[in-house]
């Protein structure tokens, strides 16, 4: 079951959303990240499976660009308030299963959600923090929006930053020696090494095993 849900309306940058969806997957795991074109296999009941999937999640990330609220349906009225309409149906369903909706306004020019244009079953969405994603600070906004969902999501691990030192090098060992054989070099290592015959040295440094020490 999915943690976190991607809600976004087609044709409405529909491009960030699976961008962020795309960086989150390499992150968490794609099964981790809901995003219904991606996750919905050929001949599965979509109504169900969206639901269920909303309902197992622990944030919904609303994916928000300047047509979200102007989109039109068929029958030419605000897509928003059709009572089917799925972007709709999705968000309230999260409402009503508790889960965190979190708002993503893409671009610099996407306003702020205003609650007295929307319709009133989701004026609580204009009240919500949000978060911004744009494609100039496409890495760093990635990285915020990664950040928050490890924080909320207990047991979720961001893949690209974990087992990382507090220098950024993992905590491992590489030794090279030369064609002589009395040569060694220790590099990369944050704990006790111990290699050849002579006295340890730890972190990069080279030294003539078994001839005491460090000249």
């Amino acid at each position: 079951m999915p943690d976190v849900f991607i809600n976004f309306r087609t044709g409405d940058e529909e491009s960030a959303a699976t961008l962020i969806e795309r960086d989150l997957s390499a992150r968490f795991g794609s099964e981790k990240i809901f995003r219904d074109s991606k996750s919905i296999r050929a001949g599965e009941a979509f109504p169900q499976r969206l639901l269920s999937a909303v309902h197992g999640s622990r944030v919904m990330l609303a994916v928000i660009g300047p047509r979200w609220l102007v989109a039109r349906g068929q029958d030419g009225r605000n897509a928003l308030d059709d009572e089917q309409d799925w972007i709709r149906r999705e968000l309230l369903a999260a409402k009503d299963y508790g889960v965190r909706v979190i708002p993503v306004l893409v671009g610099e020019h996407t306003a702020r959600l205003d609650s007295a244009a929307m319709p009133p079953v989701l004026s609580w969405l204009a009240e919500v923090q949000y978060r911004r994603f744009n494609n100039r600070n496409a890495d760093a906004d990635l990285a915020t929006i990664a950040a928050e969902l490890v924080g909320l999501v207990p047991g979720l691990v961001d893949r690209t930053t974990a087992g990382a030192g507090e220098s950024g090098r993992s905590d491992t060992t590489t030794t090279a020696r030369d064609v002589r054989g009395d040569i060694i070099n220790v590099t990369g290592t944050s704990g006790p090494v111990h290699v050849g015959r002579g006295s340890q040295f730890n972190g990069p440094t080279t030294y003539i095993a078994g001839r005491g020490d460090q000249p």
